[in-house]
């Protein structure tokens, strides 16, 4: 064993190494309060956003779903989408999936017009191939 492993592994001793996990703390960032957006502006907003996620599978799902239906959203929808993309990635692609057994669908989503078409869109009947859409 080399010398550093030796100094890590001292450094380390009778710390604990994975925190007990506690439901009452909460790491969620409150999203930016914007006003006078303009509807152009604001769905040009939601586009990049549904494009730039940072996890794949949520940037295909998203980008699809704003590349579909933003055009024909209200502005209560369009606040509705606004909403959705200010939750985490990965929360996003599993209530999109009806993955509800890893991340539970949290009751202000539950009756979400947004949300049911995007776990419509999400559930490809088309078959189609999932490909990032044009600009």
């Amino acid at each position: 064993m080399s010398a550093r492993r030796i100094a890590v592994r001292c450094l380390n001793y009778g710390k604990p190494q994975n925190p007990a996990y506690n439901a009452s703390l909460s790491m969620r960032i409150e999203p930016i309060k914007r006003t006078g957006e303009t509807r152009e502006t604001k769905k040009a907003r939601l586009v990049y956003q549904s494009r730039k996620r940072g996890i794949l599978e949520s940037d295909l799902l998203l980008s699809r779903f704003a590349k579909k239906h933003l055009d024909k959203l209200s502005d209560s929808q369009l606040d509705e989408y606004d909403q959705l993309l200010d939750e985490p990635d990965w929360d996003i692609y599993y209530w999109a999936t009806k993955n509800y057994d890893v991340t539970p669908l949290p009751d202000r989503w539950r009756d979400s017009e947004i949300l049911k078409m995007l776990q419509k869109d999400a559930e490809n009947k088309e078959r189609e191939i999932m490909r990032m859409p044009e600009l």
